[in-house]
């Protein structure tokens, strides 16, 4: 009998393969992160005209190897299980990436990264696509004008991505390796032109996955996003995902784009499971707390104290403890639609009906601790 296909979850979260963690978090001892995600530097060679990351602006320290290998250390130390390479920088930008890569795959982290895909160095994929869980390009437009406009690049820039796309799926198969490897597109409204060439490009380009996804805003929409035009798309979006087929899946986060930017949940529960650091070195809970303006939620940073002491602090307890209080309110004071969305929404309804759910039976879905 053929077995089944681990399930590949684009839209929620896994938490509940980490009851451990959550009981324990219920009990209120500390809890390592299950994931972190992470850049290796703020700097971009592009200027997506979507990006959160231009609202983020903090002091940024050196992120050099030491500082880099100390937190990866720290971070398996203290029990984290996955880090993302992702958050507020383009980490193909730093010197030390594939050190990186490698320095976490021997400490045996589950790593991953998310890059526009331009300055990835052929004479690296193959080392680096054996070490990765995972490796997501974000690309937002099939047309090399389109392309150009919405991410901030040089025109013909497409066309390098497209090449280190087709030779990731080349060295994927030919070595047997069992990285996935998809694409990921931010969905501006304005942009619903691209959806399904897209979806078509990525079956031509034979990757796993196309995932497409909403746009999140700060709290005082400064990137200008109008989730009512996202209802507006749902035929097309179906349409794209009636593309997939067998070995590539296309999904849209409809949780998400269908949520009209909304949170059911008050309070913020999600950072000591999923954590993000900035490319700066700053340790904040979350992404949409980078900003210098969210001083009061900044914990420290690792170019100048250790991780793990960072995480054992009284500083680590005290914001965690701020964004779990009847103080915070998610709802008005962040962005909306964050990383940790899914797991709070997890944790709101446990903290609300008081019961913990039941393990999951079956078989443990891919990706399973980048939750």
């Amino acid at each position: 009998m053929k077995k089944t296909p681990p399930e590949l979850i684009l839209d929620g979260q896994k938490l509940n393969w980490h009851l451990e963690r959550v009981q324990a978090w219920l009990r209120g001892e500390p809890v390592a992160p299950v994931t972190i995600d992470c850049a290796l530097t703020r700097r971009c060679n592009y200027r997506c005209v979507y990006c959160y990351g231009q609202l983020q602006a903090n002091d940024e320290k050196r992120m050099t190897r030491d500082v880099i290998f100390r937190f990866l250390d720290d971070a398996t130390e203290i029990g984290v299980r996955a880090i993302s390479f992702v958050s507020d920088g383009e980490s193909t930008c730093s010197p030390h990436l594939y050190e990186a890569i490698r320095r976490g795959r021997a400490n045996g982290l589950d790593l991953a990264l998310g890059t526009n895909g331009y300055r990835l160095k052929a004479g690296e994929l193959p080392e680096m696509l054996a070490a990765l869980t995972y490796l997501r390009f974000n690309i937002s437009a099939a047309d090399p004008d389109r392309y150009a406009q919405i991410h901030g690049c040089a025109a013909g820039c497409l066309d390098r991505v497209l090449e280190n796309i087709r030779e990731s799926v080349r060295i994927k198969r030919s070595a047997g390796l069992p990285v996935t490897i998809g694409l990921q597109m931010v969905l501006l409204p304005e942009y619903a032109d691209q959806i399904l060439p897209l979806a078509r490009l990525g079956r031509e380009l034979g990757v796993d996955y196309f995932v497409i996804k909403h746009c999140s805003d700060d709290e005082s929409g400064r990137l200008g996003v109008d989730y009512r035009r996202y209802f507006d798309l749902v035929e097309t979006l179906k349409a794209a995902e009636a593309l997939s087929g067998p070995g590539y899946l296309v999904r849209a986060k409809w949780s998400k784009i269908l949520s009209g930017g909304t949170r059911c949940y008050r309070q913020c529960y999600g950072p000591p499971f999923i954590l993000q650091l900035s490319g700066s070195g700053l340790v904040a809970p979350c992404g949409m707390l980078f900003a210098r303006k969210y001083r009061k939620y900044h914990i420290g940073n690792i170019a100048e104290k250790p991780f793990k002491e960072i995480w054992r602090s009284d500083r680590y307890r005290e914001v965690m403890a701020l964004l779990a209080s009847e103080a915070f309110d998610a709802r008005t004071m962040c962005g909306c639609l964050c990383l940790q969305h899914k797991v709070n929404e997890f944790l709101w309804e446990i903290k609300r009906s008081g019961r913990l759910p039941s393990p999951p039976a079956g078989p443990p879905p891919e990706h399973i601790n980048f939750i």
